[in-house]
């Protein structure tokens, strides 16, 4: 399959957006409360995990950020409107959906799911406006 030519500054940049905004999002002026109480934790248990979580986040930042693009390239290539419309796309077909039924399998609250998921949908849509508009 033939993927086209993928802007790899550009996908390392989203993946490292992304970070940033995994690390608002979580922050205690947003939603680390409700995120907190979702998983059962206090602030110093999650602290107190291993560093290894933020390479595994950033590693998955960089596939996801980079099948974003290569998909981008089979659609016609990148353009802001299409990076978007993919990307809701993949949220909710792929990303909602399947946490959805994990979730309730698990017996999670649906305000943790919104957190979670809310996340992953602005963190596609930053890497689809970054995708997007770099060319």
């Amino acid at each position: 399959m033939e993927f086209g030519s993928i802007n790899v500054l550009a996908v390392v940049v989203s993946a490292l957006v992304a970070m940033a905004v995994g690390f608002l999002w979580f922050s205690p002026p947003l939603f680390e409360k409700m995120w907190l109480a979702g998983i059962g934790k206090t602030r110093e248990e999650v602290a107190g995990q291993s560093p290894a979580r933020f390479l595994i986040a950033f590693v998955s930042a960089l596939l996801e950020s980079y099948i974003l693009a290569a998909l981008l390239n089979i659609v016609g290539g990148p353009s802001i409107g299409s990076a978007l419309q993919l990307a809701f796309v993949i949220w909710v077909s792929f990303v909602a959906a399947t946490s959805a039924a994990n979730f309730a399998f698990a017996g999670r609250k649906l305000s943790l799911w919104l957190v979670e998921n809310g996340n992953h949908l602005l963190v596609l849509f930053v890497m689809a406006l970054i995708l997007g508009a770099w060319k």
